[in-house]
C-alpha cells in the first residue's frame, strides 16, 4: 500500500492578504479624517443658530401675549406676562434684557448669558459662537436679536467669524 499522506487544507488567511487589508483600510482612514476631524465647530454654531431661532420665537410669542394682555407700558412699571407658569419680564410690552427672562421664555439653560441679556453663548471663552439680545428702547422698537458671531478676545461677542 502506498503510504497516504492526508489531504490538508488550512484554513485561514496568508500574510499578504491581511497586510492588503490593512492598506486598503489606511487608504480609506486618510480620505475619511479630514471629514470627520473638525465637526465640532460645525455642531456649536449650529446650536447657538438653534438658540438664536428659539429666542426669536420666545420673543413673538412674548409680545403676543402681552398684546393680548395690554401690556405695552415703558420698562419701569415692572410689568410681566406668565409663560408656562413662569414670569417673563417686558420692556414696552417685548422681552425686557432680563438674563432670567432670556433664559425662561426661550428655554437657553445650557447657554451663557451676558449681563442684561448683552450676549448669548456657547461659552464665554473666545472664537466660541454667540449672538446680541438688544431689548426694546420704546414701544415702536421690539427687541432684536443679532447674527452668529463669536466671542472676542476679551470676552464681547461681535466678532465675525
Amino acid at each position: 500500500m502506498r503510504n497516504m499522506i492526508p489531504n490538508r487544507k488550512e484554513k485561514g488567511f496568508t500574510l499578504i492578504e491581511l497586510v492588503m487589508v490593512i492598506v486598503i483600510l489606511g487608504i480609506l482612514a486618510a480620505f475619511a479624517l479630514p471629514r470627520f476631524a473638525d465637526l465640532s465647530g460645525d455642531a456649536e454654531v449650529a446650536s447657538i443658530e438653534g438658540a438664536r431661532g428659539s429666542l426669536k420665537s420666545a420673543m413673538g410669542i412674548v409680545h403676543a401675549k402681552a398684546l393680548a394682555e395690554g401690556k405695552n407700558a415703558a420698562p419701569t412699571e415692572s410689568e410681566t406676562v406668565k409663560l408656562e407658569g413662569k414670569e417673563i419680564s417686558l420692556a414696552y410690552g417685548y422681552l425686557a434684557a432680563d438674563v432670567d427672562s432670556i433664559r425662561e421664555a426661550a428655554q437657553l439653560e445650557d447657554y451663557e448669558i451676558g449681563t442684561d441679556g448683552a450676549y448669548v453663548a456657547i461659552a464665554n471663552e473666545a472664537e466660541k459662537p454667540c449672538f446680541t439680545f438688544t431689548a426694546a428702547s420704546d414701544s415702536n422698537t421690539p427687541s432684536s436679536v443679532g447674527e452668529v458671531t463669536t466671542m472676542s478676545a476679551d470676552t464681547t461677542c461681535g466678532t465675525t467669524p
